[in-house]
């Protein structure tokens, strides 16, 4: 195998070839979303996970890596792979364990000037009714009948239950819900670690963030309107988290199976952990149908905290979410698989999308946007680090044409999370970040100080990437205030 600097092509300013000869066995070959700076700091390790990618069975037209990629369970964190329906594969590995981690956004008519004094009171609410950390529990208890609802019907158990409003449904990925999820295909014990789980943060990146837009942050008023962004000094809050201990399981337990199936069909796959198995196989199907229900599992949690959050600013500001026109703008899914359309070589064709820490960027009148959003293209929430901020964009035709409606999940790690926890302390890092304006309570300093911004890529670098490729359009940057981190 040679090396990739050498082989790599440079396409345009922001696209990158590996072509199938750098490695045997390739069927397709990759593709990389980036600048040169951007493609310069990715470890050697990514371009061997997209190239063991693009040797999976039945896999369309490229093995896709978004600027914000870096080394993954398999495939790597930022990676794209749609395959052939009837003769392409299934994989867990390109999905994650943390199934359905995804991003939702919500506006308020706040101000800062109205925030600010109340800033501490308000984080440490959240705080204190959306638990955080390994291991953490809600407080919506549910039994196992009411928990299999919850897998089947996502957003709408909730709203049906009295956690949000009938609106927050069609401002979700597909309406909060995956409609072929089936219960009887999640293992009891993957029921168990998510029975309790519901309206909780959890560990790792995940975080409940109050963000701020600042007028000169706003890249296009027009679309930022559509979305309830109108104003300077705007608070606005993000909400960043999975399918918990279900999702990690279901994934864990159909990895197993997938050995042996893989057995069965004769598929052979470079990397153990890219195991899979015929999408329409029996074993396939199953893994689908358990995987909708963490995704359903992972919507509803999200929408749970929303409700908190309404909770939290009606405490501390005695007004009604509703006088604060604390609306939800979407919801997007970055760990999951489904089932599109999509042309290759001019023809349409169904294909199972892989997304995995990737998010999808539909273009106006895509015929699964809501009327809402059928003239702006689906809103697309960027997740930065809790030091720099984050960014809300669009979707694009260009991402449907280049990379099957898909864009970056968020700016990408640069160090590790071992190697970020040895060289920085969580606790310097509070003060130093409460010295920025940023106030964050956390459940655990070493797990702050992993998702320090010098951990992560600039979010910046990204979004300008995206931008210059025409996959997706920049609509707002919004900048921390306070976090919850888990």
């Amino acid at each position: 195998m040679s090396n990739i600097s050498s082989q790599a092509k440079q396409i345009d300013a922001t696209t990158w070839e590996i072509p199938t000869s750098y490695k045997k066995g390739m069927l397709v070959p990759g593709r990389i979303i980036a600048t040169k700076k951007l493609f310069d700091q990715m470890d050697t390790q990514v371009f061997d996970q997209i190239a063991n990618v693009a040797m999976l069975p039945g896999i369309q037209k490229y093995s896709l890596a978004m600027p914000d990629c870096h080394r993954g369970y398999g495939v790597a964190i930022g990676g794209v792979a749609a395959f052939d329906t009837e003769t392409g594969i299934i994989s867990p590995g390109g999905i994650g364990f943390d199934i359905n981690c995804g991003m939702r956004l919500l506006t308020t008519n706040l101000t800062i000037k109205e925030v600010q004094p109340k800033l501490k009171d308000l984080v440490d609410h959240i705080f204190k009714t959306v638990p955080a950390g390994v291991g953490c529990k809600g407080f919506v208890k549910v039994n196992t009948q009411q928990f299999d609802n919850v897998m089947t019907d996502g957003v709408k158990w909730c709203v049906d239950n009295g956690y949000g409003w009938k609106e927050d449904i069609v401002r979700c990925e597909g309406k909060g819900k995956i409609d072929w999820a089936d219960p009887s295909k999640v293992s009891d014990k993957a029921k168990k670690r998510g029975l309790d789980q519901l309206g909780t943060l959890g560990s790792g990146n995940h975080y409940l963030e109050i963000q701020v837009v600042k007028k000169e942050n706003i890249h296009d008023a027009t679309l930022a309107k559509k979305f309830g962004i109108t104003q300077d000094g705007q608070i606005v809050v993000m909400i960043h988290c999975g399918s918990r201990g279900l999702g990690h399981q279901l994934a864990t337990d159909y990895l197993r199976t997938f050995e042996t199936a893989m057995q069965k069909y004769k598929i052979t796959v470079p990397d153990k952990e890219l195991s899979c198995a015929p999408f329409n196989s029996p074993e396939g199907q199953d893994y689908y149908k358990g995987m909708a229900c963490a995704a359903n599992m992972a919507f509803a949690n999200r929408q749970v905290i929303l409700h908190r959050v309404r909770e939290a600013f009606q405490h501390i500001f005695k007004q009604t979410p509703e006088a604060m026109e604390m609306n939800l703008i979407y919801d997007v899914a970055h760990n999951v698989a489904k089932v599109e359309e999509h042309k290759i070589d001019g023809k349409k064709k169904k294909l199972v999308v892989h997304r995995k820490g990737s998010t999808r960027a539909f273009p106006p009148g895509h015929p699964e946007l809501i009327p809402l959003y059928k003239e702006t293209g689906q809103p697309i929430i960027l997740g930065g680090s809790m030091e720099t901020g984050s960014a809300l964009l669009v979707g694009t035709q260009k991402a449907m044409d280049e990379t099957f409606g898909s864009t970056a999940h968020g700016s990408g790690r640069t160090m590790s999370r071992t190697a970020a926890k040895n060289t920085i302390d969580g606790k310097a890092l509070q003060k130093s970040m409460e010295k920025k304006g940023i106030y964050v309570r956390t459940t655990s300093y070493s797990g702050l100080a992993e998702e320090a911004g010098a951990a992560y890529k600039e979010i910046l670098d990204i979004t300008e990437t995206l931008q210059l490729s025409g996959i997706s359009k920049k609509v707002v940057d919004l900048k921390p205030i306070g976090n919850v981190k888990g």
